[in-house]
């Protein structure tokens, strides 16, 4: 669907990630997914081409893409396997993003160029047993002691949790008020007291290795305190508004898939001596989502070439990512119904998008959140 974009750099972006997703991620989308094995192969040829780094400056041994790029690059990965588009997304956007805009020039110098070839990967750790849409309900804590922090704590449901080397770790110095002891540490895999828990067995992404991580009397040099102490809520918000772009490209490349499979198995399938396609309550199914994918990206693209333009895009990347994550599971929905009872086998791709879909409304602040992240951007505009 590159008629919308009128770049030439976009649409060459678009043929390049889709001929590398197709020819390296396609052939093995589904066994990753069904022995939930993060492809350590793949990622090896990804290095070299910039996809750990997709916007970190060139300075920094990063692409430095323009925003929508980076959609277009995480939405054909997803395309073929989400669960690898997720990695991307997470380590470039929630991961790398805020020590590119917050970092010390020491800080950048040290993490950012391991992080954009992909030597490390990094990862956003908010989410706790009482904490994940309230982030005031954070119980990991850091303690100064001398030039170090002292981190205790676990994080639950980390993207990236199983092989992530340098995650941002969000804790609090000061229980009694978040908002001004609410900070974040870039954390070594190899500090001492780190350690991560067993890879759960979700529903979808399966090829993620999502995971708790523990710290334990885990002492962090006080440098690699991002940002300075009480900006954690600060850099939280703004990575996440990031966060939410690179979800909604994720969920647009589930929709995608699931449509470009249900075109596929409409035109092949016979019932009734004629081509399914050819009932007209399979074409309105069809004519519906691709209306719909079309109306995603372009308000997708919208929040990107918003932030491109150094102008305020909370609100739009919630638009984005509420409508973007609603549509992959519509789509993906109504594919399998299309399907029949070979949408519901494991045979078929249209299993799988189905199954991923459902957590892009969740994860990078679910549905509620971005409705209220929209609703209070209405109430405060001028009437």
């Amino acid at each position: 669907m590159s008629g919308i974009i009128p770049c030439m750099k976009h649409q060459i972006v678009r043929k390049a990630v889709r001929e590398f997703a197709e020819s390296e991620l396609g052939p093995i989308a589904h066994d990753i997914d069904r022995d939930a094995r993060f492809p350590w192969e793949v990622v090896e040829k990804m290095r070299p081409l910039n996809f750990f780094g997709l916007q970190t400056p060139r300075e920094y041994g990063g692409a430095a893409l323009d925003t929508i790029s980076y959609a277009i690059a995480i939405e054909e990965v997803s395309r073929v396997s989400a669960a690898m588009g997720l990695c991307l997304t997470v380590h470039n956007s929630v991961g790398i993003y805020p020590i590119v805009r917050f970092g010390t020039k020491k800080q950048k110098e040290r993490f950012l160029p391991d992080l954009a070839g992909g030597k490390r990967i990094g990862g956003f750790c908010l989410t706790e047993a009482n904490a994940g849409s309230d982030a005031g309900g954070v119980e990991t804590h850091a303690v100064r002691d001398g030039d170090s922090y002292i981190l205790n704590g676990t994080k639950i449901f980390v993207t990236n949790g199983g092989i992530c080397t340098t995650p941002l770790i969000f804790a609090t110095m000061n229980p009694a008020d978040m908002r001004k002891g609410f900070s974040v540490f870039i954390v070594e895999k190899e500090t001492p007291g780190f350690s991560v828990g067993e890879i759960e067995d979700l529903c979808g992404m399966r090829a993620n290795p999502v995971s708790s991580l523990f710290f334990e009397d885990c002492r962090v040099p006080a440098d690699n305190l991002l940002g300075r102490p009480g900006e954690g809520l600060k850099i939280g918000l703004i990575a996440l508004d990031t966060g939410r772009l690179g979800i909604a490209a994720q969920a647009l490349g589930i929709a995608q898939a699931a449509f470009e499979a249900a075109v596929k198995y409409a035109k092949e399938r016979h019932q009734f001596g004629q081509p399914v396609s050819a009932n007209q309550t399979i074409q309105n199914y069809l004519a519906d989502m691709v209306t719909e994918i079309d109306a995603a990206r372009l308000l997708l693209y919208r929040g990107c070439a918003l932030k491109d333009a150094g102008k305020p895009f909370s609100a739009e990347a919630a638009m984005a990512k509420l409508y973007c994550s609603g549509l992959a599971v519509r789509v993906s929905t109504t594919a399998v119904q299309i399907h029949g009872g070979y949408g519901y086998s494991k045979e078929y791709d249209v299993e799988r998008y189905f199954r991923d879909a459902k957590v892009t409304e969740i994860y990078e602040g679910t549905s509620e959140v971005q409705r209220m992240v929209i609703a209070r951007s209405v109430l405060s505009a001028p009437t």
